[in-house]
This record gives structure tokens, C-alpha cells and sequence, in this order.
């Protein structure tokens, strides 16, 4: 029994289509070049139609085609505002809705999983699915003590259809690159690949959502709904109500973008610190801004949503990656450089200058050089542009540098949270939360703190 659309030989059809209509464009291309079109316009023309097909496919399908559409679409801030704007609305789609699976394929999961009698456990189950993702739906539901619950119930079939996807998408990565430009798009498939077990245990997903629950329950900004009950493929939490990050990107107010954005570094930089976990798929379908903040029921809080995937950082963001942005920042070139090399990030096969590497970094981090910086679509796209010329020296350093797997995944999280922001065009105080929670950025404020912890304890210890 699988809803996945349709059948496995259905949904490679309609993936092993995208490569020959992105061949039939680019003849197409050609011919508009023949008679005289610009190339520049031409080449626009061509990564907006790709564009509006790849995601029409990939939200038609759910599974792993939508889970590497959702991916994607947090890097859209780095594409030109031409080519950005048609298809906006389409990758908007994709984080929050997909086709739905039918009542009766919902029903049947429900009975196996939490027994015939399960609608004993609801006072009330709409049928009609409040959100739709990649390998599953949520359902509105009361539970039987009263309490308003989210019940999150996996696509029968989900796995073989992750898998699938993602393989068939490897194949003609190459053919994908152009729509982020300065990004890999094989390596962000494998790693979508690597995390597919995790993802589709609701065990392990109940364990990393109650760790943040219990973290952030008084917590005046973050809001994280706890687990009421999880079975093999049915998870059951608490709702919570709150306006999509995806509506606040399309028309918050200046206000609420900055809000918005702060939360969002607030949380990214806070979670593995108060944790040891990383929150590994943020892209806005997964966040929610509710009233009642610090000041007020006219300030906003965040509301966190699906823990499907996440990093296990037991001692929070790795030192190294502290100190390696403070002495970028401090203009340390050679100390930079051999911090780099002991983590794996210069193979030692290569040698580069130290010098040119620190100049390739510091655009990068930009936003942590000042005590506020102000995130936008036009300074993503320079940096990818800087990144993904193969003219520039950045990418030719780049492709010298190494990412290593302990970093992959962080690396990811980071970028997309960058791209977020840059949707959101907010102004935020990134230093702040540098310095609040990623060891190894402000040394002189840890000894403080330490110094704080040791005479504390030796005063109570005197006592």
C-alpha cells in the first residue's frame, strides 16, 4: 500500500523526464541565440522555465524529489531578482503543502499503529491534513485529556520513495547546478541520502523534540511543542498556532522580518549550545511566529517545528569553528590558516597562502564583523557570484578547500539559515548571539565566566 505518487516506475518517469526537458531548452536556447537574442536574457529565460518545471515535479512527487525541493529552495535568495521572482511563489509551496494522502491511507495507518480503537484516543480528528512534507502529514486533533495535538503520520512507502528520488536526482545533479550558482548540488543529495533513516525514525525524532521541549519550556523566545505520544510512523504533539515564516517573508513588516530573523540566529546559535543537538532542516515551512515575546502580546516568539533531522553535537557547535572566526576576524591570517589545515579543511596534499585564504573568508563572515548587520538577497548573490565564478580567485581557492564530514552538516544548516535571513531581508544582531553561545569566539568572556563559576563554588565551598 503506498500514496506515494504513483508507482516507483511513475515517479522515475516523471524524474528521468526533467533532464531531457532541460536538454529540449537549452536547443531551444540556441535558437533564440541564432536569431539574435541576447545571451544574458536567454540565459535567464532558460533557468526560469528549468526552474518552474523542476519544482512543479518535485512538489508533485513528495518523498525525496520534495525533500531536496525544500533544500533548495532556501538557497533561492542567491539566484538574480529576475530569475528569483517568477518562481518564488513555487518554492513557497513547496515548504508548506503537498498533494495529500487520502483519508482512507490515513485511517488505515492510525488503526495499525495505534490499534482499532484509535479514535478512542481523539475527542476530535479532522481528516483533512492541516500541513503536508516530504514523508509525511499532519493532521488537527484534540486528544482525549483536551489538549489540541499535531498527529504527524508517515506516507506508507516513504522510505523506498526517499531513496529512489534522491538516487535518480544524483544522476543529473550536474544538470541542476546552475539554478543555485557557487553551490555543489551532488554532495547536499548525498547527504540528504545519509540522513534518510534518521528522518523516517519518529523515535528518534520524539527524543531530539522532547531534549528541546524540556530545554525551552519557560524560555521567553523559543517555543517548542512537546511529544504526547509516538508510535512507528504516527507522532503526536502538541499544536501550536502561529503565522508561517513563509507569510512573514512574503509580507511581514520590517518589525516582524527583524524579529523574525533575530529569533531565527538566536536559535541556530542557542539549541546545540542548551542541547548538544543542531536543528538540521531549516528552511521556513518549520517555523512559526507567535505572539507574546519578552514585551508583550505584541512582541513575537518562535515556534519550532520537526526534529526529523538533527546533528548530535554533545559539547554544542565544535571550538574550532569559535576560534577560527574570531582570528578571521582579528586578521590572523597564518593562525587561521593552521587551524584549517589540523581540522581537514586544506588537505595536506595542497598548500595555499594563508593571506589568500583569509581574504576569501572575510566576505563570508561579514555579518560578524559588525554589531548589526542587515541580510539581503543582493549580498547573497554577490557572494555566490564571487564563489561560483570560475573566473575569480574565490572559486578557484574554494575548489582547493575541503569540507569534512563532521562539518557537512553544519555547514548546511548555517547556509540555509543564511539564506532564510536573506529572504527575510532582516537586520540582526548576529555578534550577540556569537558571543552568547559559540565557544572559542569570545575567549577573554568565557575565562570571565569561568573565573565567575570558581568563586562561586570556592565561596559556597568556604562556607
Amino acid at each position: 500500500m503506498s500514496d506515494l505518487p504513483r508507482k516507483a516506475v511513475t515517479r522515475t518517469a516523471k524524474l528521468a523526464a526533467l533532464p531531457l526537458g532541460f536538454a529540449g531548452r537549452a536547443t531551444w536556447g540556441l535558437g533564440k541565440r541564432i536569431v539574435g537574442e541576447s545571451a544574458e536574457i536567454v540565459g535567464q529565460q532558460l533557468q526560469q522555465r528549468t526552474a518552474e518545471q523542476l519544482f512543479k515535479v518535485l512538489g508533485e512527487l513528495k518523498g525525496g524529489a520534495m525533500k531536496f525541493g525544500q533544500a533548495l529552495s532556501v538557497f533561492e535568495s542567491a539566484l538574480p531578482e529576475e530569475v528569483a521572482g517568477p518562481y518564488r511563489a513555487a518554492l513557497t509551496k513547496l515548504q508548506e503543502a503537498a498533494p495529500p494522502m487520502p483519508t482512507r491511507t490515513v485511517h488505515a495507518v492510525l488503526a495499525e499503529r495505534l490499534g482499532e480503537d484509535w479514535q478512542d484516543l481523539f475527542l476530535e480528528f479532522e481528516d483533512k491534513p492541516a500541513a503536508a512534507a516530504s514523508i509525511g502529514q499532519v493532521h488537527r486533533a484534540v486528544w482525549h485529556d483536551g489538549r489540541e495535538v499535531a498527529v504527524k503520520v508517515q506516507y506508507p512507502g516513504a522510505g523506498e520513495a526517499l531513496l529512489s528520488d534522491l538516487n535518480q536526482l544524483s544522476r543529473f545533479a550536474r544538470l541542476l547546478g546552475p539554478l543555485v550558482p557557487g553551490m555543489d548540488i551532488k554532495p547536499l543529495i548525498t547527504e540528504l541520502k545519509d540522513r534518510v533513516s534518521e528522518e523516517l525514525d519518529y523515535g528518534l525524532e520524539a527524543q531530539a523534540q522532547r531534549a528541546h521541549a524540556e530545554e525551552f519550556a519557560d524560555d521567553p523566545d523559543i517555543v517548542v511543542p512537546d511529544v504526547v505520544e509516538q508510535r512507528e510512523q504516527v507522532l503526536v504533539t502538541e499544536w501550536i498556532d502561529g503565522v508561517p515564516l513563509s507569510e512573514i517573508i512574503t509580507d511581514g513588516t520590517a518589525r516582524q522580518r527583524d524579529r523574525a530573523g533575530q529569533l531565527l540566529a538566536h536559535f541556530l546559535f542557542s539549541g546545540p549550545a542548551r542541547t548538544g543537538l543542531l536543528h538540521a532542516d531549516p528552511h521556513p515551512g518549520n517555523f512559526r511566529l507567535l505572539p507574546g515575546g519578552p514585551e508583550g502580546e505584541d512582541d513575537w516568539r518562535l515556534g519550532v517545528l520537526d526534529f526529523g533531522t538533527v546533528d548530535r553535537l554533545p559539547g554544542g557547535l565544535p571550538e574550532p569553528i569559535g576560534e577560527a572566526l574570531r582570528m578571521t576576524l582579528d586578521g590572523e591570517a597564518e593562525a587561521v590558516y593552521e587551524m584549517l589545515c589540523a581540522e581537514g579543511f586544506v588537505k595536506e596534499s595542497i598548500e595555499l597562502e594563508p593571506d589568500a585564504v583569509l581574504d576569501y573568508l572575510l566576505p563570508i563572515i561579514e555579518p560578524a564583523r559588525v554589531d548589526e548587520f542587515t541580510f539581503t538577497r543582493g549580498w547573497m548573490r554577490s557572494q555566490a557570484a564571487r564563489i561560483g565564478d570560475p573566473r575569480s580567485p574565490a572559486y578557484q581557492l574554494a575548489k582547493q578547500l575541503n569540507l569534512p564530514p563532521a562539518y557537512l552538516l553544519i555547514h548546511r544548516v548555517t547556509l540555509s539559515t543564511i539564506g532564510v535571513l536573506c529572504q527575510l531581508g532582516a537586520t540582526v544582531r548576529l555578534r550577540d548571539e556569537l558571543e552568547e553561545w559559540l565557544l572559542g569566539f569570545s575567549p577573554e568572556k568565557e575565562e570571565e565566566e569561568e573565573k565567575d563559576v570558581y568563586d562561586t563554588e570556592g565561596t559556597a565551598a568556604e562556607a
